[in-house]
């Protein structure tokens, strides 16, 4: 594989920063990875187990130089880097970032972008419920969906090299405008996320249920909501303030549909209740036969490897 980017830093070194890194490597894409997280410990961890070739003490170190400045922070913590790191930014270098909004991200940064550098937003459709350097690996985005969202005149140019760098990471690679990305991502991540959320308090304020019973006998759907209530809290909560008109969208639609589910349960009407499931069902085999997922056994999970 060729280099696309002589030097890429990384801005915030958790699951997806460290996953990028060793797909980096995996492909050889880049000459040298530098790397910067707020936190001291997250920098030794990086240091430690060698996540990037340098790994800095301030975000202005880590982009010096380099061609691909990549912000895998918070989106609420976004305007706050990219100010720090603008005066930085060498010419000609582009600024991208991961987060799951995109909207807010564009508004929010794109002031702080210098005259010459090339703002290409992009958030890949990948992750985990773990977080932390040592969560990242290589294979993450293989098959996986990264939507690029350019912003007003964007470069063409830098935008056919991201799109090779995601491309060679292993993604599928989606053109998107920013209104239409945080609709689509209300859909099909933020209300879920959510709704996992709500279920497992539910769990935990329901008195007549012990939390022994809920741990013991959850069956797969909760066990499943409780793996996505596991991801990482801070950046749940910026997802939610700054996409907070397509989120509260979907969940008026949510609840509409749920208050369908409650009067056909309450009224014994099974047509309705399997004609629904029905429909759903049709759905999950989509997104299986695109291959976002797996139809095996425990969606392919070993159990025992399980915490």
């Amino acid at each position: 594989m060729t280099v696309i980017y002589k030097k890429v830093a990384l801005i915030g070194l958790g699951l997806i920063a460290g996953s990028i890194a060793h797909a980096i490597r995996r492909a050889g894409l880049a000459e040298t990875i530098s790397g910067y997280a707020r936190s001291a410990e997250t920098r030794d961890i990086a240091r430690e187990i060698g996540l990037c070739d340098v790994v800095c003490d301030t975000a202005a170190e880590a982009v010096k130089d380099a061609d691909l400045v990549i912000l895998a922070v918070p989106v609420g913590a976004m305007a706050t880097v990219a100010q720090e790191i603008g005066p930085h930014l060498k010419a000609g270098a582009t600024l991208s970032d991961v987060g799951s909004v995109k909207a807010s991200v564009i508004k929010n940064v794109a002031p702080f972008v210098p005259e010459g550098v090339h703002f290409i937003p992009a958030h890949p459709l990948a992750g985990t419920e773990h977080s932390g350097p040592r969560s990242g690996f290589a294979e993450l985005f293989d098959n996986r969906w990264c939507i690029l969202v350019p912003v007003e005149d964007s470069d063409n140019n830098a935008l056919v090299d991201l799109r090779k760098f995601w491309e060679a990471l292993g993604a599928n690679v989606e053109i998107m405008d920013a209104q239409h990305h945080d609709l689509v991502l209300a859909v099909t991540s933020h209300a879920p996320h959510l709704i996992a959320y709500t279920m497992v308090g539910v769990a935990d304020d329901l008195r007549r249920v012990t939390d022994k019973e809920v741990i013991n006998f959850s069956a797969a759907g909760f066990r499943d909501f409780t793996r996505i209530a596991a991801s990482d809290p801070t950046m749940w909560r910026d997802v939610f303030l700054n996409n907070k008109e397509a989120t509260l969208e979907i969940l008026g639609r949510f609840t509409e549909e749920l208050f369908d589910l409650q009067r056909a349960i309450r009224g014994g009407d099974g047509d309705y209740l399997h004609n629904y499931f029905t429909r759903t069902r049709a759905i999950r085999r989509g997104i299986i036969d695109a291959g976002q997922d797996t139809d095996a056994p425990n969606f392919g999970r070993d159990l025992t490897k399980e915490s």
